[in-house]
């Protein structure tokens, strides 16, 4: 922490709740952030860490709880009102003035509210002009937002964010779609915010970057604190460990040679894949043995999703992806699935209004009646309350029960390749067991090939041959799960 701090926080947040009808999604927070320091907010998705962010920047009303800043409480004050205070905000997505310069984006952040200035003084463009070179800017600012690259858009909302010169900055997902070098720079650049006097808090899901950076971090999940300290502290706190990896680790791996085929079933070759200009995969490669359970582990927001749908079709990409030979570029995502590579994404994607029967007839209905009879008697088997909630509607389910659906219906298409995307994203531990026996089942008895996302290794490990740990868009780890406890479960988080 720098010797700036003073003694009295700038921001004082005291029993901050809110709920959104019957959903508390901030529960009770209590925090202080001072001048001169960095204060991290990290938890995986859906912990409320975004959520607590715009109630205190008035995005969102508190359903609770006072937010003092600088000993006055502006909890429920309109977000402009709160800005005017002296707080400044970064968006996760930029949105810039594309017809208007760099410079001009700034002039209109440093403009009164009135907006009575319309033609613009030389002290104005003078300061507009520190502050763009001040943020890195200085080369582009005659430039206008779509001819820039991803980074430079990063960097303008940070010159937009500090044109007021706030006390606050609030940063939302700092590194979201940045290259390693990038993360380097903005890390330097947010520092230098601290250097200058001003609390600023940042929200993100890349818990290193905001570790190397901040000077106390607060870990959420499901809306509470569940520890507050430093960086290092807090990620070796067991119930942090446990909230991101899941518990103790256990493994029961085959060993790759034990997979008889020559070529492997899938290959994906240097694949890079980019949303806009934010580089989502950065040269990723991975293979998949017929048979084999492969685990692709990583933290939100490290790209899994975004490799599953690139194999699945459903994004453009550069490399290439070849499956039993031959190369999958240009095929359909509806090709690719009947040919047997189907993937259960994360949102689950259920007909709701349905029920259960409906949406696994939906799954088997390229099948003839007596196929689709066995194969539906088939998961019955591997997930019994499904046989008892047919006729249920799947939106009254509960969420680990459309869990189970979502990967039924996948079951039903008879993949030879699964992939099933972050299955146990918000589950209880004993929907986990029923999901990890099930899994073991499919291992046990089929010649199915799985490929698994997940956060939560405790649940990926036991269930994988292999590991491959994604991290910032790019794969930094290959190995079997017995050497992933001692060689990357340490540096995971």
């Amino acid at each position: 922490m720098s010797s700036t701090q003073s003694t009295a926080p700038v921001l004082e947040v005291r029993g901050l709740t809110k709920r959104f009808g019957g959903l508390t999604a901030v529960k009770n927070l209590n925090f202080d952030v001072h001048g001169g320091e960095i204060f991290g907010l990290i938890g995986p998705n859906g912990s409320g860490k975004s959520t607590a962010m715009k109630a205190i920047m008035g995005i969102e009303r508190p359903t609770e709880g006072t937010v003092r800043f600088q000993g006055h409480d502006v909890a429920g004050m309109p977000a402009h009102r709160i800005a005017r205070q002296g707080f400044g905000m970064v968006f996760q997505h930029s949105r810039p003035l594309n017809r208007q310069t760099v410079l001009e984006n700034i002039m209109v952040a440093l403009l009164p509210d009135s907006l009575l200035m319309l033609f613009p003084d030389k002290a104005l463009t003078e300061r507009a002009t520190w502050i763009a070179q001040r943020v890195g800017l200085g080369d582009v600012m005659h430039r206008r937002p779509p001819t820039l690259p991803f980074a430079d858009l990063r960097r303008l909302e940070l010159a937009k964010a500090i044109a007021r010169d706030p006390k606050v900055v609030l940063v939302d997902e700092p590194f979201a779609g940045l290259t390693l070098a990038e993360v380097a720079t903005f890390s330097d650049l947010i520092r230098s915010f601290r250097d200058e006097g001003r609390a600023v808090m940042l929200v993100d899901h890349n818990v290193k970057s905001v570790a190397a950076l901040v000077d106390r971090v607060l870990a959420m999940y499901l809306g509470e604190e569940i520890a507050t300290g430093r960086a290092d502290e807090v990620m070796r706190n067991e119930t942090v460990r446990r909230v991101y990896l899941g518990g103790a680790i256990e493994t029961s791996a085959r060993p790759e040679a034990n997979f008889t085929d020559k070529v492997p079933l899938l290959q994906v070759e240097n694949v890079s894949v980019h949303y806009g200009k934010a580089q989502a995969l950065e040269n990723v490669s991975i293979h998949v043995h017929q048979g084999e359970f492969v685990s692709i582990v990583g933290l939100n927001g490290a790209g899994k999703t975004t490799l599953f749908n690139t194999i699945s079709g459903f994004l453009p990409y550069t490399g290439e992806i070849v499956r039993d030979g031959e190369k999958l570029r240009g095929t359909s995502p509806a090709r690719i699935a009947r040919s047997g590579l189907v993937q259960c994404p994360e949102t689950r994607e259920l007909f709701g209004e349905m029920t259960v029967r409906e949406n696994l007839d939906l799954g088997g209905q390229h099948l003839d009646p007596a196929e689709k009879e066995k194969q539906l008697e088939w998961l019955f088997d591997l997930f019994p309350i499904l046989k008892q909630r047919q006729g249920q509607m799947a939106q009254t389910l509960s969420g680990g029960e459309q869990q189970m659906l979502a990967i039924g219906r996948a079951l039903m298409m008879k993949p030879k390749i699964l992939i099933l995307d972050e299955p146990t994203l918000g589950l209880a531990p004993v929907i986990l067991e029923l999901l990890s026996k099930a899994l073991e089942k499919l291992r046990q008895t089929t010649p199915i090939t799985v490929l698994l996302g997940e956060q939560n290794v405790t649940f990926a490990l036991p269930h994988a041959d292999r590991v491959y740990v994604l991290e910032h868009a790019r794969i930094v780890w290959e190995g079997d799960p017995g050497r992933f406890a001692t060689e990357a479960g340490e540096g995971y988080l």
